[in-house]
């Protein structure tokens, strides 16, 4: 399968069991809304190819249905939902409730009607939500790259291939990538890039090892048709740790002494 091919992404947990199911929880001081499509293409992207368990709650109910999301549309803001075999949505609204990391990912949907796909009444086609409310979502907060500054990350591939790209948003953790499919040739899961160079403004980071985690198309009105890529620290010297740190505090505009600078509680 090609890498930006509408199909189903590789699944790797078996059907949702019923100690699967999660709890819809209260939003609250440690909770955020995310409205980005992309954010919220890339989440249920990660659910998608991990398989993770989906839990649906109809309103009044405490018995969830279980599935999880089959596929997301690299392009468009739909994914389609699997669900359990026998299982069935009643119509109206529904609460989805996921895990992801470390966090719990929240949001509804309604229908007055969930059509199926044509001859598999497992399978129902759903739109993006305008709101995931998130949980705890990361160890480490994600912030994007600010505006007017020159954030980019060059890296060599297969010894002879050059590469340089923009850096759209960064964490603790590692970074997102911005760039055209074309650029993007060969840069699959699970992909290990290493001495991957990071131009942050005024300061130079080297990353021994950065693994790529996942990938999404993006349509972009001024830049046309784009792909992130969210890539893992995997290894960052000491030195470098202290740099990126440093670069984080001033995005987020907080002392870099605190030891707390782009974590979340």
């Amino acid at each position: 399968m090609l890498l930006h091919e509408p199909h189903a992404v590789p699944i790797r947990k078996g059907p949702p069991r019923p100690q699967d199911a999660i709890a819809p929880f209260v939003a609250g001081a440690s909770s955020y809304d995310m409205t980005s499509e992309d954010e919220i293409g890339d989440a249920l992207t990660l659910l998608a190819a991990h398989g993770d368990a989906i839990s649906m709650y109809a309103p009044g109910s405490r018995e969830p249905v279980l599935g999880r999301i089959l596929s997301v549309d690299p392009e468009l803001p739909h994914f389609v939902m699997e669900l359990n075999a026998g299982a069935a949505l009643v119509p109206g609204k529904i609460t989805f409730v996921a895990v992801l990391g470390n966090a719990k990912l929240q949001f509804r949907l309604a229908s007055q009607e969930w059509g199926t796909v044509v001859g598999k009444p497992q399978l129902i086609p759903m739109i993006f939500p305008e709101t995931c409310v998130v949980l705890n979502r990361r160890a480490a907060e994600r912030v994007e790259s600010p505006l007017g500054a020159s954030f980019m990350a060059s890296f060599v591939v297969n010894g002879t291939t050059p590469h340089e790209f923009q850096i759209y948003d960064l964490s603790m953790g590692g970074i997102g990538l911005r760039c055209t499919k074309i650029e993007a040739k060969g840069l699959l899961k699970g992909r290990k890039l290493r001495d991957v160079v990071l131009e942050l403004g005024e300061e130079t980071v080297t990353v021994a090892e950065l693994e790529v985690r996942f990938t999404r198309a993006h349509r972009s009105f001024l830049l046309g048709e784009q792909l992130h890529i969210g890539c893992k620290f995997n290894t960052l010297a000491p030195e470098e740790e202290a740099k990126f740190k440093s670069v984080m505090a001033q995005i987020l505009h907080v002392p870099a002494a605190n030891g707390e600078a782009g974590t979340t509680g």
